[in-house]
């Protein structure tokens, strides 16, 4: 269970499973089955997919029916949204896309505020959408927001300074109504996140995701361009300091997240 299966399919195997899962339009399906008919082992192989899609699906079966919690659907829209930009993306192509992107970054440059969606370089972009995500995944968590709460404040941060092999600082945002609930480990594309979360006397949630961003450092910019996007519901603060970046993330209006953000930023 723990080994991938690197094992290719057969020929004519990707129709079998997919006919054990009940994929399949009605003219295929009557193929695969004209094959079951004739081919003993392909139709032993089928039932014994279907047994255990039947034992794994019984092990669960009160989860069946259950509605997808809100805070996954709001992940998977998340996602959703950033698979179809970059998709339209890649459909421009060639010299168009190119000439877009160079007056992009170069009028980027002019102003230390984006607003809109995501922005910036496909690292920076990338990093950002996973701060959203990672927001909308954890914030609604009753029982385990994170992994390391607050009172294990120091040994929070040494476990996460460690894996990101960076000396990590937890901002006091007790000023602004906010105390620290925790934090917990997670990946990403250029390697271990950190993700603090902090919480007001209201209930309300804000995430701080902190990791490299392949390809900062080596672009000769220690410069810091902070960026502004909402999407989903969920408005996030972010930026690139020295290969490292940040991003604050919650669902509060554009201005009291800004003050938070600039709270960290001083801080950090």
């Amino acid at each position: 269970m723990g080994m991938k299966d690197d094992t290719p399919l057969l020929p004519g195997e990707a129709d079998l499973h997919a006919y054990v899962d009940g994929r399949l339009d009605p003219a295929r399906r009557d193929a695969v089955e004209s094959r079951l008919a004739l081919d003993a082992d392909a139709a032993q192989r089928a039932q014994a997919w279907a047994a255990q899609r039947d034992a794994l699906r019984a092990l669960h079966a009160d989860l069946l029916a259950e509605p997808v919690p809100d805070h996954l659907l709001q992940a998977a829209d998340l996602l959703q949204q950033r698979s179809s930009r970059l998709a339209q993306w890649q459909r421009w192509g060639g010299l168009a896309a190119s000439v877009l992107v160079a007056f992009a970054l170069g009028w980027g440059g002019r102003s230390l505020w984006q607003d809109g969606g995501f922005a910036g370089t496909r690292p920076t972009l990338s990093f950002a959408h996973q701060a959203a995500i990672a927001y909308a995944v954890y914030m609604p968590e009753a029982r385990h927001p994170v992994e390391v709460d607050a009172t294990q404040q120091q040994h929070l941060v040494q476990w996460l300074s460690r894996r990101l092999d960076r000396p990590l600082k937890v901002p006091d945002l007790a000023p602004a109504g906010y105390e620290l609930v925790g934090g917990r480990l997670l990946p990403g594309d250029g390697g271990a996140r950190a993700q603090f979360m902090f919480q007001n006397g209201a209930g309300e949630r804000i995430t701080l995701y902190i990791g490299a961003v392949d390809g900062s450092r080596t672009q000769g910019s220690g410069e810091t361009a902070f960026r502004y996007a909402s999407e989903g519901g969920v408005s996030t603060f972010y930026w690139v300091d020295q290969g490292f970046g940040y991003a604050l993330s919650g669902k509060l209006p554009r201005q009291g997240l800004l003050q938070l953000a600039d709270a960290v930023y001083r801080q950090l």
